[in-house]
């Protein structure tokens, strides 16, 4: 495994703690404060952070850190692998917040530059960029299950315009959203001879646009992250379409398919919650930490978070050779899946019933944030890839098990 940064790696490390050291601070203090606390009331959960996120980004596009991985052309910094994923080492490690249009940003923002015609570019990157306009990503269905390939939302041509009719679901952030990028069937007989593939296309919609109702979904936490989104007689403009007509898988897999050596920060970041976790139990249930059995569970989350980093190294690695990281990157997705629920189970289980306290709760530790993570967490065996399709995919083509 060769893993040494070269020289320009260096500087674009330099220049990104640079400007974090000199801006990190004084917004958190701006937003954590008071202010904050009128903005994002007790009830606010993950969307009332919007607006944080919202400026946060804003902060970061001042100098080009929005968009590392777009064009200098577009606003970003043209970085490479490498640097893409000292960018987000760097970000864990500072703990910053998130961005207010991370799909839009990481996804569909490439996906526009690669296949949109330059209208569509000139009308969709620049608002994306500055967060001016917020982007949903409007794929699964509630029929297609794990299989993306089953989708049936269906768009009709009508001369100059799609009839769209159907129906999306766990849809992040669509209540927010004024743009999606959503697949849609424009060959509705592709599934009847078993080619499901084919007949897919790409379009940028209006989410605004007349037809269209978005119900948000209150999830086990009680935020409403995720959204059904129906749409009945939906016209959508030819001039909307992304790639040609019945190109949408392909397009669709560049935007899904770029490998997930980036998120090299999740390591750093589950070993920074589990440092903090350590940290609290010190402060507020010190004997749990005694029981060795809990030292156990800590040593083995240590480990695994350990093995869980070198394995993106490795992806990165083979990627930086022109190899694909694979069978990495999909380990490291079961990985981040696995050790997050562990995290949060030891955390109730070292901070005792006080850990179980919800925000705004009496005696609430870190305001609430344990007893969350303990339900959200289990968000990680779906998000991204679920499961279940990871093990088949490794057992298929890393493993080459008999069907």
């Amino acid at each position: 495994m060769d893993f040494s940064w070269s020289e320009q790696d260096r500087n674009f490390e330099s220049e990104l703690t640079t400007f974090l050291n000199r801006e990190l601070a004084p917004f958190l203090e701006h937003w954590n404060g008071a202010q904050s606390a009128a903005k994002q009331g007790s009830s606010a959960g993950v969307m009332g952070a919007m607006e944080k996120r919202k400026a946060w980004q804003h902060l970061l596009q001042r100098e080009r850190w929005a968009a590392v991985l777009w064009p200098e052309s577009w606003g970003g910094r043209n970085a490479s692998v490498s640097q893409h994923v000292i960018y987000t080492q760097v970000m864990a490690k500072y703990r910053t917040p998130g961005i207010y249009n991370a799909n839009g940003i990481v996804q569909i923002g490439p996906a526009i530059i690669e296949w949109g015609t330059e209208e569509q570019r000139q009308r969709w990157l620049p608002n994306i960029l500055d967060a001016t306009e917020h982007w949903c990503q409007c794929f699964s269905e509630p029929h297609a299950g794990s299989d993306l390939a089953n989708l049936r939302t269906t768009a009709i041509r009508e001369g100059d315009d799609y009839v769209v009719n159907g129906v999306k679901t766990w849809i992040s952030s669509a209540q927010i959203a004024d743009w999606g990028m959503c697949l849609f069937r424009t060959d509705p007989g592709a599934i009847a001879r078993g080619m499901k593939h084919d007949g897919i296309t790409m379009f940028g919609v209006d989410m605004h646009a007349p037809g269209i109702t978005i119900t948000p979904i209150r999830e086990i936490t009680g935020d409403s992250l995720f959204c059904e989104v129906v749409f009945e007689n939906v016209r959508v403009s030819a001039n909307d379409r992304l790639g040609e007509e019945n190109q949408g898988w392909s397009v669709s897999m560049g935007a899904l398919g770029k490998e997930r050596v980036g998120s090299a920060g999740q390591a750093i970041s589950m070993a920074n919650d589990l440092r903090q976790l350590l940290q609290t139990a010190k402060a507020v249930n010190p004997g749990a930490l005694r029981d060795p059995l809990i030292r156990d569970r800590v040593g083995q989350l240590h480990t695994q978070i350990e093995f869980t980093r070198m394995l993106l190294e490795r992806a990165l690695s083979k990627v930086l050779q022109g190899e694909k990281g694979f069978p990495e990157v999909p380990l490291s997705k079961l990985q981040w899946g696995y050790i997050s629920l562990w995290l949060a189970e030891l955390a109730i289980d070292v901070l005792g019933p006080a850990g179980l306290v919800t925000k705004g709760g009496e005696g609430a530790i870190d305001d609430g944030l344990w007893a969350r993570n303990y339900v959200w967490q289990r968000y990680t065996t779906i998000g991204a890839g679920p499961t279940e399709v990871q093990k088949n995919i490794l057992a298929d083509r890393a493993l080459r098990l008999e069907r």
